[in-house]
């Protein structure tokens, strides 16, 4: 089950502007904030981090093969950083763009910090203008090791099924589900904010790596400390069962669906703003 989107991998090399073209030619809506004049904001799209190319023998050549043309790399956020001709307001892996976010959801004044000397808790995609959850590893409320039931009570967005509430093994003094984790995490003002969602499953994987080999974290350690390699849920539920939900699994940088019961294996990582 777990292995039913791996061939995503293949579709982003070999399909042009799947991942590369998208990322400078097909903008996500983003809605509008509070306190916005409504008009609907356009955010652009990540690129999948693939720089490398591939023909029928090799999957880590540095310039596109004659007979494969089209590659990802060669289009996109990704194509310019590897030519030198990217601007970014922050940092990060090929066309990613992240900035570090202290406790009060601005920029640290040294976004070179290291974690173990200067922790931050947030990361602010600026290609997409989301900022996300950094996890901990204090045994905390968001410790990297924290595992959850997928929950959600609402019957408009549950896929027809809430899930199982407080069937995980976490630390902080909550039940240890999806909905739980949402409420605590608002409840604390995480950066100043207490408008955190679990992120559906688009938006879930367009933090992933697509260039980092499998067994190794596919998402950008130096911005996202305390990462595991483990499933992550999404709010999105599967469409062909009620008793299923989709996560992304960041060791592999696949997604599934999984049993909403199975509390032992998939964490949480919120993340707020434009959708």
């Amino acid at each position: 089950m777990r292995w039913s989107l791996f061939v995503l991998f293949f579709l982003f090399v070999f399909l042009p502007g799947c991942g590369g073209g998208g990322g400078d030619t097909a903008p996500a809506t983003q809605q509008p904030t509070s306190g916005s004049t409504g008009t609907t904001a356009t955010r652009k799209l990540n690129d999948t981090g693939i720089v490398l190319f591939a023909d029928a023998t090799s999957n880590t050549l540095t310039s596109e093969p004659a007979g494969f043309e089209g590659q990802d790399a060669s289009y996109g956020r990704d194509a310019q950083a590897a030519a030198g001709s990217l601007t970014k307001i922050g940092g990060g892996r090929a066309g990613f763009d992240f900035t570090k976010l202290g406790s009060d959801g601005t920029p640290l004044a040294d976004q070179s910090a290291v974690y173990a000397t200067t922790p931050w808790d947030c990361v602010r995609d600026n290609v997409t203008g989301l900022v996300w959850e950094v996890k901990t590893d204090d045994g905390g409320l968001r410790d990297k090791l924290n595992t959850y039931t997928w929950y959600n009570a609402d019957p408009a967005t549950n896929g027809g099924s809430a899930g199982v509430q407080n069937g995980g093994s976490c630390t902080g003094g909550i039940d240890c589900d999806t909905q739980a984790y949402i409420t605590a995490i608002n409840a604390a003002g995480l950066c100043g904010y207490n408008d955190w969602r679990l992120p559906q499953m688009e938006v879930l994987v367009s933090i992933v790596d697509y260039s980092v080999a499998v067994s190794a974290s596919t998402i950008d350690t130096d911005y996202f400390p305390n990462a595991t390699q483990n499933g992550f849920w999404s709010a999105s539920p599967d469409a062909g069962g009620t008793g299923y939900a989709w996560f992304v699994h960041f060791g592999v940088g696949f997604g599934d669906f999984d049993f909403k019961s199975n509390g032992s294996d998939d964490g949480v990582r919120l993340v707020r703003g434009g959708q």
